[in-house]
């Protein structure tokens, strides 16, 4: 294959960086002139205009973007730019996605090494039609697109002298990084992920009342003994697949420029980039990608989940029993898929660059009636509001060579990549790399409003909570606070144009 992920700057050396100089290594960048840099800075300036759509806008997802399918796979296309050779490579990713892996020892040598324990038995499983997973709605509902991360505090870390207010944490001592509530025969599940709702009810502007649930998690049946008592808990549900390599592209130096620590600017919004270790780079790296931008890269991104979700090892994750710890000996000393023909591994470097190449070029379908005059009104609420404080409606991703999907895109995701506090209800009170406990990386917005036809369901935020979009937004806090609070006061024709903007992304 041409395409590589690692590009031609894995083997070299590098110092480490203080965060202004953090730079992207996983891509082969071909620098912007002064003008191509005016010219950006001059088509991603917000609008003020709201009388009609923007020039290119219906395209999110630049010239990679695709045309709106009435079906569930409206986000399983490839990108619209991609060649027909990579076309092919792109549809054997999706086959290596869709693996579903068994126990080994197996007579099919290239599929076994599941587990022992897991989540779920391929990617799709989580990533039902590359969209959104969701809680369980009932106590026997299927937990497969949702999982439950752990950790406990720690004294310190390596991490802390490298990396400026890094967070020191260690995985559970019995259960590892995640709880994984399947195990292959012979191995029983760590536990059995259970959520439980309080309801409450906000009243808005013009006596409309929204219900929220607020969840609490719970363990149960814990399969090898019981949590530390200081474990951290956090549920996550499985985000969509759409526009991965594109938000990889973005410029590091394009992020941190909306960056704004210390709120300098007084208007309450202070996002900070986190900075994480990349295992690739064997450095620290700008993070992007997960709900506290706790991966700097697709690549690593794509190997965790096969680490943690599957059990599945990979180059980055070499151990054949994935997630397992100590306390966990049999599951440890277990059969395992490793082999010579796969890079000592279950799934190789071919195969995780495969997976990486087929997750960044799942398409953004194109924008539906952002010519609207309520969608209009809505696009203007939500930039006088200050949603776009966090949700950056527009980047131009990097000059790139070999890979020609992402290049020089103009792209509009709705999101500035970076972390915010978004307050005590939101709040999971676990730390990742610089992330605090009421810290999340603002989540793109493109996309959204195909949540029901893709994933048959309208539950947002991280966790799922969220039955609608509106509910979505109630739950804002901390820096988004007097935003939510904007919206709660809007007469109802404003806020019902805000959400037609939002089902129009």
């Amino acid at each position: 294959m041409r395409y590589s992920f690692f590009g031609p700057v894995l083997a070299a050396a590098f110092a480490i960086p203080a965060t202004a100089e953090l730079a992207d290594l996983h891509l082969s960048v071909v620098s912007r002139t002064e003008e191509e840099a005016a010219r950006i800075a001059r088509i991603t300036a917000p609008t003020t205009d709201f009388s009609l759509a923007e020039r290119f806008e219906s395209n999110s997802g630049g010239a990679a973007t695709v045309r709106v399918i009435s079906t569930r796979d409206a986000f399983s296309q490839p990108s619209a730019n991609i060649s027909f050779e990579r076309e092919l490579e792109f549809k054997v990713g999706n086959g290596l996605f869709k693996k579903l892996w068994v126990s080994s020892p197996s007579s099919t040598l290239a599929s076994d090494g599941l587990g022992p324990l897991y989540n779920a038995r391929s990617c799709q499983r989580c990533h039902l039609k590359d969209g959104r997973g969701h809680p369980p709605e009932s106590s026997d509902d299927s937990t497969v697109s949702m999982l439950v991360r752990v950790s406990i505090p720690a004294d310190e870390s390596a991490l802390s002298d490298v990396i400026a207010d890094y967070i020191a944490t260690a995985p559970e001592p019995t259960y590892g990084g995640q709880i994984q509530d399947f195990g292959i025969a012979g191995h029983p599940a760590e536990a059995r992920i259970a959520i439980t709702y309080e309801e409450s009810e906000v009243e808005l502007a013009g006596g409309e009342v929204v219900g929220l649930r607020k969840p609490t998690l719970a363990l149960e049946d814990l399969g090898y003994g019981p949590l530390h008592p200081e474990t951290m808990m956090s549920a996550r549900v499985a985000p969509q697949m759409i526009g991965l390599g594109l938000l990889d592209a973005v410029p590091v130096a394009d992020i941190l420029a909306n960056a704004d620590p210390e709120d300098a600017d007084g208007d309450g919004i202070s996002g900070r980039p986190n900075i994480v270790w990349s295992r690739v780079h064997d450095q620290p790296m700008l993070g992007r990608f997960g709900v506290k931008a706790g991966q700097p890269s697709v690549w690593e991104q794509s190997a965790g989940a096969f680490h943690g979700d599957i059990g599945i090892s990979t180059p980055l994750h070499p151990a054949g029993y994935g997630d397992c710890t100590e306390a966990q000996a049999a599951c440890r000393t277990a059969p395992n898929g490793n082999t010579t023909d796969h890079d000592d591994a279950e799934i190789g470097t071919l195969g995780l660059e495969l997976v990486s190449f087929y997750s960044s070029n799942l398409a953004v379908p194109a924008r539906r009636d952002y010519d609207d005059p309520q969608v209009l009104r809505g696009k203007q609420m939500f930039y006088e509001t200050g949603c776009t404080s966090c949700h950056t409606p527009k980047f131009v991703t990097h000059r790139l060579e070999g890979q020609p999907e992402q290049s020089f895109q103009l792209i509009w995701p709705y999101t500035d990549m970076l972390l915010h506090d978004m307050g005590e209800g939101l709040a999971d009170n676990r730390p990742e790399a610089r992330a605090t406990g009421r810290e999340w990386r603002t989540p793109p917005l493109w996309g959204i409003g195909l949540t029901q036809q893709v994933s048959g369901h309208t539950y947002f935020l991280h966790d799922g909570r969220a039955r609608s979009l509106m509910e979505a937004i109630l739950w804002h806090g901390g820096e988004a606070e007097a935003a939510r609070n904007r919206v709660v006061e809007m007469p109802r024709p404003d806020r019902d144009a805000l959400i037609r903007f939002l089902e129009s992304l």
